[in-house]
């Protein structure tokens, strides 16, 4: 039995304890990196979040108790982590229809990626 099951509450508002959090994240996280593999191998955005995605699925897969991944990913209990990779998977799809790889239809206007936005007043 895994330690979600022997968790009665999250503690977290509208957050229900999984009872399959280890099937349900594996799959999660398995769409993602499907996903990912539809985009070019040099796109930024698959690069980083495949590395971060690779590493949670070994942890998880290495790590039968829900505590010791929870402790490990130290990114929130694993109800929150199942929410993450949900956000993920929709940002990853979307992705590909954005192509961000691709590049721009139009140039750049002067400026356009200086900061700050404003230049300073220059004092008299």
């Amino acid at each position: 039995m895994s330690g979600a099951a022997l968790k009665t509450t999250t503690g977290l508002t509208g957050l229900a304890v999984s009872k399959n959090s280890h099937q349900i994240l594996g799959v999660l996280y398995g769409k993602i990196l499907r996903t990912l593999q539809k985009m070019p191998e040099s796109a930024t955005y698959r690069k980083h979040t495949e590395a971060i995605i690779k590493e949670r699925g070994d942890i998880l897969h290495s790590t039968p108790a829900v505590e010791e991944v929870e402790r490990k990913i130290n990114c929130g209990q694993i109800e929150e982590l199942i929410v993450q990779a949900g956000n993920e998977l929709n940002l990853a799809r979307k992705m590909l229809t954005w192509k961000p790889w691709e590049p721009l239809t139009k140039t750049v206007p002067p400026n356009q990626w200086s900061w700050p936005p404003a230049q300073p007043v220059k004092q008299r």
